[in-house]
């Protein structure tokens, strides 16, 4: 597990799964000749996006980013459409850290698509139900965001699955605005990707991490006008990406990723030339 220690806080990477989507999809209208070069991609067209969740360790809380893929949640068909190769072991990486998933008090939900938010629930046989596999963390996400996972319209309905809202409706805490869970941790609702999509905001001292989620799921999503065909809308991506990477890398920030099979996080100077990273380890 892959880590970065941040002030006083430790940041681990939790394995959540791994899927391959298309890239023209998740490169949008730039053309396979550019981006290609950036992100590899196999010979059905799709490219390698990981779905791990970042456990943030402050000495007092227990925090994650994202949920990841879980177990159990894809049918056979789903696996084969989403390319899922691999399920979930965050409860086994947890366990290798000494902790449990009761041991985990807040979950930080940039957007509840399937991919991001399949890991919250699990079903439970006995109850005949699902259940949390959180059951003590307070689960943050934007009121847009929880209203339409809620009651998904005509084209967000293929992400927003009822049953990834069962079983975690106690636990879930909405803003408006922008929310500061705890001192040094902010959720500054952005939209773009989804109509509820938020990022992420560390601070410790004059350090500083950017979670930008699905407004740069990659390294490779760096350039402002790369934005996903899956956005729902897109000029607001772009907006956001233009406004929040430029305030990142005047400040020197760290930005770290969820979906980036290669980098965990990156540092790039204002010409886009990584002057620090955290690979990966494949």
């Amino acid at each position: 597990m892959e880590t970065l220690s941040f002030g006083k806080w430790q940041l681990t990477w939790l394995n959540g799964g791994v899927t391959h989507l298309d890239g023209g999809a998740m490169f949008g209208v730039v053309p396979k000749a550019l981006w290609s070069k950036k992100y590899p991609v196999n010979d059905k067209n799709q490219i390698e996006l990981r779905t791990d969740p970042i456990l943030i360790r402050t000495g007092e809380r227990n925090i994650l980013i994202e949920a990841g893929l879980g177990k159990g949640k894809l049918s056979d068909k789903q696996k084969r459409n989403f390319g899922a190769t691999e399920e979930s072991s965050v409860e086994k990486d947890l366990q290798k850290l000494g902790l449990t998933p009761e041991d985990i008090d807040t979950i930080i939900m940039t957007h509840l698509h399937f991919d991001h938010v399949c890991g919250l629930s699990k079903w439970d046989a006995t109850q005949n139900k699902y259940v949390s596999v959180f059951p003590n963390a307070t689960i943050y996400a934007s009121e847009v965001e929880w209203k339409e996972m809620k009651n998904p319209n005509i084209r967000s309905i293929n992400t927003y699955w009822e049953r990834n809202w069962q079983g975690i409706e106690e636990q879930v805490k909405t803003f408006v605005v922008e929310t500061t869970i705890m001192e040094g941790i902010k959720m500054i609702h952005t939209g773009g990707h989804s109509d509820g999509h938020s990022i992420v905001e560390l601070t410790q001292g004059e350090e500083t991490i950017l979670h930008m989620a699905d407004l740069m799921p990659t390294h490779a999503h760096s350039p402002s006008l790369w934005v996903l065909a899956y956005d729902d809308y897109p000029m607001t991506s772009i907006e956001a990406k233009e406004k929040w990477i430029k305030e990142g890398i005047r400040r020197n920030a760290w930005f770290t990723f969820y979906h980036d099979a290669f980098y965990r996080a990156v540092k790039w100077d204002e010409s886009f030339e990584i002057q620090e990273k955290i690979d990966r380890i494949r």
